[in-house]
């Protein structure tokens, strides 16, 4: 049972238009009625109301602030509790005042992701529900958005909910030939629990159909530009982020460090990696670079092989091209304004014709055909519909992963037709693991590990 009181600030401290402070809790309306004096008593308020007033020094009755303060009783909240929110002047003073006050009031600073918490274990949201709330605040598209938005709403959620079911009638039916083996029909249980495992991992397949599609929506891919100094890696970052992120020189060797910048490329989120150009060095700081690139392109899902159009293939590009080789990459050959003297058969070596792309950043030719040849390559071009339940957190992937194996384990052992009450271990294992994803069977420490990855204040 939850009897304490908590408060934070909801909203991105520094100035603003607004700062709102949040409190939740049994006694939150009884606990910030001494500090707000309005035309109606706060203890009077009707739930869903907003009210004008001032947030007044308790003791001698000093006006600190002018305020707004929205009142909702629970369960009709988001914690279910009884919750008041507090718009004040956006600005530290302000907050930092109120924060005060509150606090002095029995009132404690809320730990991140607590008022989620209480949603989740007040029964608003399940935990699949809740963890979509961070993919909402972090989204970097509108169709990461669109997917954590419909997983808030419980798309997902319910299809679990409807694999469960099918599970638990499973179980019901062994318990049942368990407790009264003299009516059962072993090859017909056998049958039955073969149908019916087929039918949920069916389930799961679907939804795992999509993981890699919704993983990349929720993280983007990290991509690394990397190429010998000079061939406009950092120009192709700026014309990608439409911005002048990077110093853009004649002089070789510009970029000495990994160059971070997040862009969107047909509603698919690109985390950019504008690396130092890969050569030998005698320069100290010019080789941390290099060896920073280095690391960078070991990371990175999506490689973009920039290269000179206008001149041959360099040793650097050749061993490059050889550590590319059998990774997801696509080849650039920039600066397709100049007379061309590369080799475009010894890139056909390591790459697919499809993977290779004519431009010319300077003169801006050629960003459609990568930005095509990114989908092409993620998602052989198109999304799937957007009505589509996303699997895009690696938790329920591997969790979604598991059910499906228990479940491959019952189906193989009712094909031998083991004993059922051995059966019943794996088609209860995968109930387990598919409740894991929504909260039913949950461990408190993985609780708290979630929760904890929220801000304050949510």
């Amino acid at each position: 049972m939850i009897s304490d009181t908590i408060a934070a600030v909801s909203t991105a401290l520094g100035e603003g238009g607004i700062a709102v402070i949040r409190v939740s809790g049994p006694e939150a309306i009884a606990q910030v009625h001494p500090l707000f004096r309005s035309r109606i008593p706060l203890n009077e308020a009707e739930s869903h109301t907003v009210h004008y007033g001032h947030i007044i020094h308790p003791e001698h009755g000093e006006r600190m602030e002018e305020v707004l303060v929205t009142v909702m009783k629970g369960p009709r909240s988001f914690t279910t509790e009884d919750v008041v929110e507090i718009s004040a002047h956006g600005g530290i003073i302000a907050v930092r005042r109120i924060m005060d006050l509150l606090l002095q009031q029995d009132i404690r600073l809320a730990e991140p992701g607590e008022f989620t918490k209480r949603a989740f274990l007040g029964g608003r949201i399940d935990l699949s529900q809740a963890e979509a709330v961070i993919d909402l605040i972090r989204s970097k598209s509108d169709r990461a958005f669109s997917i954590a938005l419909k997983q808030v709403d419980g798309s997902l959620s319910d299809k679990i909910a409807n694999l469960r079911q099918t599970l638990i009638e499973m179980l019901a039916h062994i318990e049942v030939n368990i407790d009264y083996p003299e009516h059962d029909v072993e090859s017909l249980t056998a049958e039955y629990i073969k149908d019916k495992s087929k039918e949920v991992m069916e389930g799961i397949n679907r939804l795992l159909k999509t993981a890699n599609e919704g993983k990349i929506l929720r993280e983007g891919i990290t991509t690394a530009i990397v190429g010998r100094p000079n061939v406009g890696k950092s120009s192709l970052l700026n014309a990608l982020a439409r911005d002048n992120k990077a110093i853009v020189t004649d002089i070789p060797g510009t970029t000495r460090d990994v160059i971070e910048e997040y862009v969107t490329i047909n509603n698919i989120p690109l985390k950019l990696l504008d690396t130092a150009g890969i050569r030998e060095t005698m320069d100290i700081v010019e080789k941390i670079g290099v060896e920073r690139s280095k690391a960078a392109f070991g990371e990175a899902d999506l490689i973009l092989l920039v290269l000179n159009a206008g001149e041959e293939l360099h040793e650097d590009e050749l061993a490059l091209m050889e550590q590319i080789h059998g990774r997801q990459a696509l080849v650039i050959m920039n600066k397709m304004d100049l007379p061309t003297r590369l080799d475009q058969g010894q890139l056909l070596a390591y790459f697919k014709e499809s993977s290779i792309v004519p431009m010319s950043v300077l003169e801006e030719e050629g960003l459609d055909k990568l930005e095509d040849a990114i989908s092409q390559l993620f998602f052989e071009g198109k999304l799937e519909s957007a009505d589509m339940t996303y699997v895009s957190n690696v938790r329920h992937i591997a969790l979604l992963k598991k059910a499906y194996k228990s479940l491959q384990d019952a189906y193989e052992a009712a094909e031998m037709l083991i004993p059922i009450d051995m059966i019943q271990i794996d088609v209860r294992l995968a109930w387990e693991q598919l409740g894991e994803i929504v909260g039913d069977t949950a461990a408190d420490s993985l609780l708290d590990q979630i929760f904890s990855q929220f801000c304050l204040g949510k």
